[in-house]
C-alpha cells in the first residue's frame, strides 16, 4: 500500500511555512547520533534528567510564555520538531523546530500552516503533537479543537507542505500515538477517549485503520490503576506517550500516569510491554513510575506538578534512549536511559490490570 500523500494529487506548490529558517535540504537521509548525557554519579533511577534542563525555557522568544509537550524525530543528519508554543493569549499552536544535536533548537516564530482540511477546525487550537514516520510519509497527530478535543492529522514528506487529514476519532479525545510501521497491513493508534475539559479519568485504547482515514477495531490496552491495585501514580488516568519503540521484547510503551491529590493532578512517567502483533495486548507494565515531578521547573511552572512524555529517540546499538518530555505545562526537558535495563525494568517490576 503506499504511503497517503502518494495516493494525493497536489493541488498547491511547496512552499516553506512560516517566516523562520528554511528547511534543512535533505539530499542523504542517514541517522545522527541522539543526544545522550552518562547517569550521574550516585544515582541509581533507570531514567535520569539532563542536567542542562530545561532544554527549552519559557520565554523561548519575545512574547512566548510556554514551550512544552513537543514531538521530536531524526530528519536528514539532524533532527526536526513540532513544539506545542503558547504566546501571552495562551492559546495553543504547532511551530516547525530544526536541531542539529536534538538539544539546541530553533523554533519558527510562526504557527505551521495545513493545506485542506475541514475548514472548521483549521484556525482552533493544537497541542500535544506527536511525530511518526510510516513507509516515507511523517504524521503529525496533536489533539485538535473539533467541537471539542479530538485527534488530527497530517501528512508531510518535507516539512515544507503540511496537508490536513480528516481528523480519526469524534470527540472527545487525546493522546493519539501512531506505531511506527504498519502490522499485519493496517495503521496502528492509541489514544485516550475523554471529555471536554480537564478529564478526571481516561484508559488507553488501540484503533486500526487501512487508509489512516477509516478507523475502528477498537480494543482496551490498559486501564488506569486506583486503591484494589495500589497504583496511586497513575490511579485517575492514564495516557500514551512517544510512538512506540519496537524491541526484541515487545513494543516499549512510555506513558503518562496521572494521580489525583488534595493540590490537583500529579503527572509520573511510566512503560509498558506490548505484545508486536497484537498490540493491545500488555505483557508487562511498570508497578511504579520511572520519573515523577520532583526538579523544581516541574514542579513549579503554569500548571505545577507534570512529566509529560511526549517522544522518544533510541539508539538500538548503543542501547540509549532519550525522552522529551514537557514539564509544568511550562518547557520542554529531556531524560536519559539505556534503552535495555529500562526493558528489564518493566519486566522485573510489573503489574497488569
Amino acid at each position: 500500500m503506499k504511503s497517503y500523500l502518494e495516493t494525493k494529487a497536489r493541488t498547491q506548490p511547496e512552499r516553506r511555512i512560516g517566516q523562520g529558517n528554511d528547511a534543512p535540504s535533505v539530499k542523504k537521509e542517514h541517522a545522527a547520533p541522539i543526544p545522550w548525557e552518562d547517569r550521574p554519579a550516585g544515582c541509581h533511577d533507570v531514567v535520569w534528567r539532563f542536567k542542562a534542563n530545561p532544554l527549552i525555557g519559557r520565554h523561548y522568544m519575545p512574547g512566548v510564555q510556554g514551550v512544552y509537550n513537543s514531538a521530536v524525530a531524526p530528519y536528514g543528519d539532524g533532527f526536526v520538531g513540532i513544539f506545542r508554543l503558547e504566546k501571552r493569549n495562551r492559546f495553543p499552536h504547532l511551530h516547525m523546530g530544526w536541531s542539529d544535536d536534538g538539544i539546541d533548537w530553533q523554533i519558527e516564530p510562526d504557527p505551521i500552516e495545513f493545506d485542506k482540511g475541514d475548514p472548521e477546525s483549521a484556525a482552533d487550537y493544537a497541542y500535544d503533537p506527536r511525530l511518526c514516520k510510516i513507509d516515507g510519509t511523517y504524521y503529525i497527530t496533536w489533539c485538535g479543537g473539533h467541537n471539542g478535543p479530538t485527534i488530527s492529522l497530517a501528512a508531510t514528506r518535507d516539512f515544507r507542505s503540511f496537508e490536513r487529514m480528516e481528523n480519526a476519532f469524534l470527540p472527545y479525545n487525546r493522546n493519539g500515538v501512531l506505531f511506527p510501521r504498519k502490522i499485519a497491513g493496517r495503521f496502528f493508534m492509541l489514544s485516550r477517549p475523554s471529555d471536554d475539559g480537564h478529564t478526571p479519568f481516561g484508559d488507553i485504547y488501540l484503533s486500526q485503520s487501512p487508509d489512516m482515514c477509516h478507523w475502528g477495531m477498537h480494543r482496551l490496552v490498559m486501564r488506569c490503576g486506583g486503591n484494589e491495585v495500589g497504583q496511586w501514580w497513575q490511579r485517575t488516568k492514564i495516557g500514551a506517550g512517544p510512538i512506540p519503540i519496537e524491541t526484541d521484547e515487545g513494543w516499549l510503551m512510555i506513558y503518562h500516569g496521572v494521580m489525583d491529590t488534595c493540590n490537583g493532578f500529579v503527572y509520573s512517567m511510566g512503560a509498558a510491554l506490548l505484545d508486536l502483533d497484537e498490540p493491545w495486548r500488555v505483557l508487562y507494565r511498570t508497578n511504579q513510575h520511572v520519573l515523577t515531578p520532583e526538579a523544581d521547573y516541574e514542579v513549579a511552572g503554569h500548571v505545577p506538578n507534570v512529566v509529560f512524555p511526549c517522544a522518544a529517540l533510541h539508539d538500538k546499538a548503543a542501547d540509549r534512549l532519550a525522552i522529551y518530555y514537557g514539564a509544568a505545562d511550562t518547557s520542554c526537558c529531556l531524560a536519559f536511559a539505556h534503552l535495555g535495563k529500562l526493558i528489564a525494568f518493566v519486566k522485573e517490576n510489573s503489574h497488569v490490570f
